[in-house]
């Protein structure tokens, strides 16, 4: 598969889940013009920015994607991930939050709630065991030092001390 349809194809997984997932389950699609309106476009905004940030970290520092049939080669403890492990989700559970204020739709909120639980489990199960497994040490000390989901005040810096 080449480097472009496998970038393509890694869009499949976050059109599912902010565009397709949302569409099914939310029936009424009204929308008011009101504060709601405002602040959930804005998170929208914030959160397609954080994703677009982490999938281009992906494919420059990484050398792959976001999705599992093109992992990345390099661990990416840049930019944002030098915040959080996970921002890339952030970014995802931003936008169903900026969907669920703009539609204001319960359905939404109920579905970002469980996205993140099925992430979390996903995370602990199977993704963080292979990138220990792929990348070794130097995942395990990330680790120790960002959290999954807690943004930190300073950023990581890669084979920074104990001490620190």
């Amino acid at each position: 598969m080449t480097n472009v349809l496998k970038q393509i194809f890694s869009f499949i997984l976050p059109i599912t889940v902010l565009v397709i997932v949302p569409l099914w389950i939310e029936k009424d699609w009204t929308i008011n013009i009101n504060f709601s309106l405002f602040a959930g476009s804005t998170l929208v905004l914030i959160g397609l920015l954080i994703m677009v940030v982490c999938i281009s970290s992906f494919i420059r520092i990484g050398r792959g994607t976001l999705a599992p049939w093109s992992p990345t080669k390099k661990l990416v403890v840049k930019g944002l991930y030098r915040y959080v492990r996970n921002p890339m989700i952030l970014g995802v559970l931003i936008v169903l939050l900026g969907e669920t204020l703009v539609l204001r739709s319960q359905n939404i909120l109920i579905w970002a709630a469980s996205f993140f639980v099925i992430n979390t489990i996903y995370f602990i199960v199977y993704e963080e065991p292979n990138l220990e497994d792929r990348f070794g040490d130097e995942y395990c000390q990330y680790k120790k030092h960002v959290s999954r989901w807690l943004p930190r005040r300073r950023p990581y810096h890669q084979y920074q001390t104990e001490k620190q």
